[in-house]
């Protein structure tokens, strides 16, 4: 059984199940996400260029938007800009992007238990929770911000 890193789903029957090809370039494209984490397409297509230089951008897009579709791969917004893309497996979890360093903090979706049982209790509103993103300023970061210590309580990716 063929899996790529840490995955634990087979990709690539998830593929052949759906009646698309396992290609070199949709494997380079995974490898790509799950090496760099957190990833823009641009960022994805630099990585993939380098072992395949003949991918261009338009083939990374539309290779996202399938493995999206497929559920191996999510998005969220960390900025204004593109898209940042991981694996979907590793998708449990909010981001925390502090403005002034650009530091990505995952933490777990329960710290928004409350706020998303309030929005489904009072709007009978289903919270996506996979694609919050929450900005502000780091501990790390000099100024008036929360307590010390409170920032490392998730995993921290620079960005």
């Amino acid at each position: 059984m063929h899996t790529l890193g840490g995955m634990s789903a087979t990709w690539h029957q998830e593929l052949r199940s759906r009646g698309y090809r396992v290609t070199p370039q949709r494997q380079m494209v995974l490898e790509a996400i799950e090496h760099l984490v957190h990833a823009t397409p641009e960022e994805i297509c630099a990585k993939v260029q380098e072992t395949a230089r003949g991918v261009n951008i338009s083939t990374v897009y539309r290779t996202l938007e399938l493995l999206e579709e497929l559920g191996l791969v999510t998005h969220t917004h960390l900025s204004h800009g593109a898209p940042t893309y991981h694996l979907a497996e590793h998708a449990d979890h909010i981001h925390l992007v502090c403005r002034d360093c650009g530091e990505v903090i995952e933490i777990s979706p329960s710290v928004a238990d409350g706020f998303v049982n309030r929005l489904r209790g009072e709007l009978g509103f289903e919270t996506d929770i996979h694609h919050l993103t929450v900005f502000g300023r780091c501990g790390g970061c000099p100024g008036d911000h929360a307590p010390a210590g409170r920032a490392s309580q998730g995993q921290h990716h620079g960005r």
